[in-house]
Formats: C-alpha cells, structure tokens, sequence
C-alpha cells in the first residue's frame, strides 16, 4: 500500500482522505465510467493475489518522475531473443499494469462512493436498504434451509429403520460442525433447528422405549439404548422404562378385561370404557371369568418376561463393558458409565418387587371382583391353579411370597370352600340314605392314585406348582428344574395348558360285571361246588340217637350257587371292598386335597373338612349296622370306650339330632342330621343271614376308607401348619383307628342270631351226665353246633377272624350255659364234658386258624370247677364274676352230694347272693 501511495504522489494525485477534503465540486472529479466499472466488477478479485503482484513491481520503478520505463525494459532484454519468454515477460507486465491500475481505481473511487453514499442515504430510504439485506439473509436462509431439509431427510429415513442411534449422531455431528460458525445468525437459527430433530427424535425413542415392555427385542432394544447413551440420559431412559412398565401393566390388564366385558354385555350402552379398573372387574361374568383371568395372566406374563429379558439385557452388556482403561480421558468416561451401570442396577432391582407388587394389585383386584361362592369345583381348581402358577412366577420373578395375592385367593377360597362343604356333607347324607350296601366291582389291583382327582399327588402337575414346592420351598426350581422364565423364555406362555389338561386324563379302575375275567367268573362255580376246605365228617347228615331223626342237612350245591357272585368277591378276590359311596367320599378327599395342595393357607379348614366326611361316614356306618341292645347286655365289651369317647364327639359336633330331616342346609349350619338306614336294606331276615352281606360291605368300606387316610397322613402332615398338627394327630389316633373297631358290634349280632344256640342248649338238656363209665366217643350237639358255624361264616379275609371269634365265643358260652342246666353230672360226667369240649376244640381248628380259640379257659375252667373243694369252690366264685349267678348256683348244686354237703352248699349259694346284691 506504501508503494500505491508513492506512485500516486509521483503522479500528482492525492490520497481518498485528502480528495474527500478537497473535493470540490464533485464534477471537478473523474469517474470511471460505466464500463470500467462493470469491467472491474467483472474482474475476480483476490486481494492476496493482487498484493503479490504490486509487491513484485521492482523498486526502480517508483525512484523518480524522470524514470523511464520504458527505456529500462529495453535494456534488460538479452542479446537473443525468445520469443516464448518475451511473450511471459509481456503477460507479466500487464498483470503488474492492471494491478496498479486497479489499485489507483479503488483510491479514485473511494472518496466518489462515500460522496454517494452520503448522498444515497440523504435519497433513498433505510426501508431501501433493508430490503436488500433481507434479500441476502433469504438467499443465506434459503442455503440454510436446503441444508436442513437434507438433513430431516436423513433424520426421517433413519428413523423408519428404527435407526436412532445413526439419527443422533447426524444430528450431533451437524451441531459439532456449525459450533465453528456460531457467531453467525443463520448458524444459530441451524443450531435451534437440529435441537427441535433432537426433541423429536427423543419423544420417537421414548415411543419406542414404551415398546419394549410387552414384546422385547434384544436388536430393538439394544440400538434404544444406545440412542440414549448417545444423548448421554441413560438414567433418564431408566426411569421412563419403569413409568412404561408401570403404565403397560395397568393398560394391558384394562384392556384384557374390558374386551371381556363389552363382549359379555353384548349392545347394552353401558360407559364401561370410563369405568375404574377395579368397578370393571365387577362386571365379568361367571362363564367368562376363566377365560379372561387366563388372558390376563397371559398379558401379564408378557410384560414380566419382557422385564426379566431387560434384565439380562443389562447384566450381559455390562459384562462387555467392564474392561479396565489407562486413557485419562478415557478413564473419566469410564468412571461416568460406571456411575450410569450401577444406577440402571439398582434400578432395575429395586423395580423388581415394584413390577411384581403392581400385578398383584390388578390381579387381587379381578379376583375380589366376582363372588366364586357358587363355582363349580373343577373351575375353581382351575382359577386356584392360574393363581398357584402366577404365584409361583412371582417367586421366580422377585423372590416374592406374593402376601397379596394368597390373602385375596384365601378369602375366595374360605368362602368357597364352605359353601361346598356343607353341600358335599348334604349330598353324602343323601348317598348314604340310598346305599343299598352292595360291592362295587373295582379291580383288584384299585388304589386311589389311579383317580382323577388324586393325579396331583404322582407328578410335578405342570403347569401348577408340585407339592414339593406348596410344601414350603422359597429357593424356586429345584436342582436341574428349568425356571418358568427359562422354559418360556423364546416362546410359549405357562398359562396356556390349563383348558386341555382335563381332558387328557382317562380313567380305569372298574371290574367288567364285577369280574377281571371269564375264568375268574367260572372260578366262582368250581369253588363254590367244592367243599374241600369243609371237614369230611361235617358233609354227611346225622341221625339222632335219641329221636332217630335227621333235625339239620347240610347246605345244599344249588343253594350255595345261587349264593350272589359278591359273596364270592368278598372271600376269594384281592379287590377292595367298597361301595359306591365310599368311593364318592374317596374322590370328595383328593378334591379337597387338590385345593389344600394349591393353597396351602387355608389346609387347617381343608383337612377339618376332610375329618368331618370320615366321621359322618363312620356314624353312618354305626348307626345302620353296629347300633344294637342286645350286646349292651352281653358283658362282652363290644365297644371300646376310646370308640364310643368318639362316637359321642361326632354326635355333639357333626349330628344335628332335632333337625328335620327335609330342612335346608343353610339354616343347620355346619350340622347335618342323622342318615336313616334305606328301606331297600333288611336286616331282619334269618335267610340273608341278617343282612351279613350288607354289614360286611359296611364295614369293610370303612375299614377301606380308614386304611386310605392312613395313607394319606404323611402327605395331610406336611400340609398342616405347626400350630395345627395336633389336631390331625387326634383326628387319626381317636377316630381313623377307631374304623376297624366297629368290625366287633356289627358282626356280633350276625354271629348271635346266624347260629341256632337254643336248639344247641335242648340237645345238650338230652344228654345224660350222671354216667358210671368214661365215654369214648363225643356227643351229637358238638357236630351239630359246628356244621352250623361252617355253614354261614363265609365272609371276606378282613373280618373272618372277628366273626369266628363273636361265633366261638358265643358256642362257648352256650356250652357253658348247658352244662349250668345239668342237673346231675357224676365225675364219669363232667368227663364226657370235657371229651365234648375238646372234640369240639378240634373240629374247630380244622375250620379257623384263628388262635388262641377264645374264651377257651371259659369252658374250661367251669367244667374243671366241679372238682373244687369246698374253700376252694369258696374263692373260685369270689374270683370269677365272667359267670352268671345261675352258673355259679348250679355248680353248686351239682356238686351237692359228692363232695359238697347241705352246710357247704348253703354257705356257698349265700356267697352268690352276697355278689349278687350290689347289682340288684
């Protein structure tokens, strides 16, 4: 510039600033003209350039006015010309000339364009000048704008790939780029922009955040996270994950349950959208309930396993990241995503028990929202397993006990299961009432785990919670046992199988006609024809020696063949006997075991339940068959007093003894009247042996019913709270022991009136005893008395030993009774007594193998007595108080004469009289 400002001194002209003093008139002034000024428009100028070109200009060329320039170009050329170089030494020249002409122009036009500044501004308006600023702003915004409209472009169509992390970063980098021009105005206007796409790209990710709660994909869910590590809010992201889980669940179960009822409600215009969740409940129908509580588990299931999946989304990934960094810069980002992983931990952790506790809430909200009071049993097993299995995804879910749902599921269930219950106990009496007493033909092989309602108790019961588990674990899986969450973790939902498992199940536990087999059936001819197991001399008939008659025959064939084809079940087949109501009060038991298994808080009022069928069944049993004076009076002790401590509890607790007997069950409470024996039964006729086939079946579906609870207690015990466990020890020491007891009052009166003990007493009134000589050979009474025991004890192994022991008993004290009628016997006699008594022993061996024959010191002892000496006799009736009064005189009397005087006598029947005087 110092060189422009020489030349233009040299040349007499002044500088802009000395011009804009003297200038004076503007006309005085040369302006370029037109042309030139549109050449110098049109001209690229490059002020850099142009100061190369003046800076190379030699210094001789501003020395004085007088210098010649051209002179001096002249002398420079070389003695040989080149005409190449001449012609870049020309182009030179020029460009040097333009410079400086363009130079000189500038500082000529300056002071004319500030004059016409001057003057333009007092000419024109600011409004003039505003337009043309705003014309470059547009042209600057609409570069600006073209810019933008590429990059949303970009933003859009990465964002329908779901791309957000790749959205981002374009929109970063775009904003790390204009940072460099920020003090620019359009700059700033880019910067608002691409923070507007920042806005929208994270409410588009919040979206798809939101998405993850019911269906995850790890892809998906992965490049979200990433987003969000990009906008550097990865705590943000966690905290609206949660709020979406949260906001999933009530939405997922809202809608599950309103599609159920509008479906219900058909076109009734019923606001049923704007209802609460918990009013809406209200309104499922019982034939829907099952369905839309299954959906709902199915929907919730989704939103947990979703969760559980994010979880070990997050464990995985922070795994991959946990490698240690010597970086500083590094480091320091380390250290803030180690600050971020332990955040999104505790988060997720601390969610867990969050989740789960809001499920419980919907869920207990569905379940108090329909009275199941009037279910049927199958479907409430059904809602109890749903639950069971939600439960049990809860444990593996969060660890949780799930407190909420089991007292929800527990008030149902007590108000359930005492409406059933009292149905049940109605519906046993009204089964007893109508038992005939007849065997159900099952096979041989029968046992409770083959029904359908005992299944539960041989299998895991997938999809419900095994026993093992119910039973108190809290650790979740057992060893080597997938987890819910591992089976279903890619596919399927453990809520699905419920409505086709009770179909699969079959059941075969039944004898065709009563038999397993054709051979079996023409068994029952071959062995009821044989007598083999009857003592030869016991087949033949007998005359009487005294009337020369033949009083009793022996059964015939065809009356032991049109004998019914049960008899023949209960003595020559393994098969359990039982009727059809035990049966029923069997499946009654698993049903209600089922329910005590699901849910083990309410297994006190289960198994109470349970105690109460058993006891109502025993009463029953009793009261039909086992209820009778004539044994009250037999001295034999046929009840024990722990069997009749029980009957008298069932009676104070269980019988309601002033209750009509049409009354309605819910005006008895928890009473049920006593069951009447049915009109079908008779127990009065000498030709069915009083009823022996119905009392055998009686008594042994008990005995049966007794030896399956006792199979059962193990399992009943682990079911029991602590607290509680006494009472089930009671229950089965003072009532289920008790079931074999009745065997004794209710044979005894078969045993009492089956056998013809009269005539057995007029036969022995025949026989001479005041003998002179030792007989060899035992009186006719004996055969007859054991032919006629042989000839109606044919009853089931079970009670064989009960009924032969009532059968000898009564034999024994029959004898007893007839030899107290003799009224001489000499010791030849009392011999004949015991020959008789002893052949009996035999013959009755050969039919029992009940041992040691009862009562046999009985015999004994009063036949031996008649030996006794007068003190001894003396003792011997203060000792024995087992024999009558008129036993103990008659011994006295017979004895009279023999080695007992008329003073002994008197002295010993006013002994009698003494022990006879308290009971009178």
């Amino acid at each position: 510039m110092q060189k422009i400002k020489s030349l233009m001194a040299r040349q007499g002209l002044k500088s802009p600033q000395e011009s804009m003093t003297d200038l004076s008139p503007v006309e005085n002034l040369r302006i370029p003209s037109k042309e030139e000024l549109r050449e110098l428009r049109e001209q690229p100028i490059d002020p850099q350039a142009e100061q190369e070109i003046i800076d190379s200009i030699e210094e001789v060329y501003y020395s004085n006015d007088s210098f010649d320039m051209v002179q001096h170009e002249l002398e420079k050329l070389p003695p040989e010309l080149n005409l190449q170089e001449l012609e870049e030494h020309r182009d030179k020249l020029k460009r040097q000339q333009a410079a400086v002409s363009i130079s000189l122009s500038l500082s000529l036009c300056l002071p004319v364009v500030f004059m016409q500044l001057s003057v333009s501004k007092e000419g024109f308006t600011e409004a003039s000048l505003g337009l043309l600023s705003n014309q470059r702003r547009r042209q600057l915004l609409t570069g600006l704008l073209k810019s933008l409209r590429t990059i949303k472009t970009l933003v859009k169509n990465l964002l329908s790939e779901e791309d957000y992390p790749g959205a981002i970063q374009l929109c970063l980098e775009c904003q790390k780029a204009a940072s460099t021009f920020k003090h620019y105005s359009c700059i700033s206007e880019l910067n608002s922009k691409l923070q507007d796409t920042l806005e929208q790209i994270e409410e588009q990710l919040d979206v798809a955040l939101s998405k993850t709660c019911k269906h995850f994909d790890v892809s998906h869910y992965t490049k979200v996270q990433l987003a969000y590590t990009l906008l550097g809010k990865t705590q943000t992201a966690m905290d609206q994950l949660h709020m979406h889980f949260t906001q999933a669940i009530h939405n997922t179960v809202f809608q599950v349950v309103l599609g159920y009822v509008e479906l219900c409600a058909g076109n009734a215009d019923t606001k049923f959208q704007k209802m609460q969740y918990k009013d809406l409940c209200t309104h499922i129908t019982v034939d829907s309930y099952i369905p839309c509580l299954s959906d709902l588990c199915k929907a919730l299931w989704e939103v947990m396993l979703s969760y559980h999946r994010t979880m070990q989304w997050h464990e995985e990934h922070d795994q991959h990241e946990t490698t240690p960094t010597t970086d500083g810069a590094a480091a320091a980002e380390s250290d803030e995503s180690v600050v971020d992983r332990s955040y999104v931990k505790k988060k997720l952790e601390h969610g867990l028990t969050r989740i789960w506790q809001d499920v419980q809430l919907k869920v207990k909200a569905y379940i108090l929202g329909t009275d199941m009071s009037n279910f049927k049993y199958d479907d409430f097993i059904v809602v109890l397993d749903v639950i069971s299995r939600l439960m049990q995804v809860g444990e593996e879910f969060c660890g949780s006990k799930s407190e909420v749902l089991q007292e929800s599921i527990k008030r149902q269930s007590v108000n359930y299961f005492k409406n059933y219950h009292r149905a049940r106990l109605e519906e046993l009496r009204m089964f007893l009432e109508n038992e005939t007493w007849e065997l159900c033909p099952v096979k041989s092989n029968f046992n409770i785990a083959q029904l359908h309602e005992f299944k539960f108790m041989g299998q895991c019961r997938s999809p419900s919670i095994s026993p093992s588990r119910q039973a108190g674990s809290s650790t979740g899986p057992a060893q080597g046992e997938l987890s819910l969450f591992q089976q279903y973790l890619q596919e399927g939902n453990p809520f699905e199988m419920h409505a086709e498992q009770k179909e699969e199940e079959t059941e075969d536990v039944l004898a065709s006609n009563g038999y397993e087999s054709d051979e079996l059936e023409k068994s029952v001819y071959q062995d009821y024809d044989s007598d083999s197991d009857v003592p030869e001399e016991l087949k033949q008939d007998y005359v009487d020696e005294q009337t020369g008659d033949a009083p009793l025959k022996s059964a015939s064939r065809e009356t032991i063949r049109s004998k019914k084809k049960s008899d023949y079940n209960l003595n020559k087949t393994n098969a359990p006997i039982l009727t059809n109501t035990t049966l029923n009060v069997i499946r009654l038991v698993g049903k209600y075991m089922q329910m005590m298994n699901i849910l083990k808080p309410i297994a006190f009022d289960v198994i109470h339940c349970v105690s109460q069928l058993f006891d109502y069944y025993l009463y029953a049993v009793y009261t039909f068959f086992g209820r009778n004076d004539m044994y009250e009076s037999s001295g034999l002790g046929l009840i024990s007093s722990r069997l009749r401590t029980t009957l008298n509890r069932i009676q104070e607790s269980l019988i309601d003894m002033n209750a009509p007997v049409h009354s309605a069950a819910e005006d008895r409470k928890e009473k049920v009247p006593s069951p009447h024996l049915s009109q079908l039964v008779v127990l009065t006729n000498s030709g069915t042996l009083y009823g022996l086939a119905q009392r055998v079946v009686a008594t042994e579906s008990l005995v049966f019913l007794a030896e399956q609870f006792e199979s059962l207690q193990s399992h009943l015990d682990t079911m029991m709270p602590a607290a509680k466990k006494p009472f089930l020890q009671q229950f089965y020491s003072q009532t289920v022991s008790t079931a074999s007891e009745l065997r004794k009052p209710i044979y005894w009166i078969v045993a009492a009136k089956a056998i013809d003990y009269e005539q057995m007493l007029l036969l022995m009134a025949g026989v001479k005893w005041d003998i002179r000589e030792i007989m060899s050979q035992h009186n006719v009474y004996v055969d007859v008395l054991l032919q006629d025991v042989s000839r109606h004890v044919r009853i089931p192994a079970a009670g064989v030993h009960v009924l032969w022991e009532h059968c000898i008993r009564l034999a024994n004290r029959t004898l007893v009774e007839g030899y107290a009628n003799v009224k001489k016997c000499s010791n030849e006699g009392r011999a004949l007594m015991q020959l008789d008594f002893q052949q009996f022993l035999m013959k009755l061996e050969k039919l029992t193998d009940l041992r040691p024959i009862p009562d046999k010191e009985f015999v004994e002892t009063y036949i031996k007595a008649y030996y006794l000496t007068e003190n001894d006799m003396e003792q011997f009736i203060k000792n024995h108080r087992e024999y009558s009064m008129k036993q103990l005189a008659n011994l006295v009397n017979v004895c009279l004469g023999s080695h007992i005087n008329k003073k002994a006598r008197q002295k010993l029947l006013a002994a009698i009289d003494d022990i006879d005087r308290p009971k009178r």
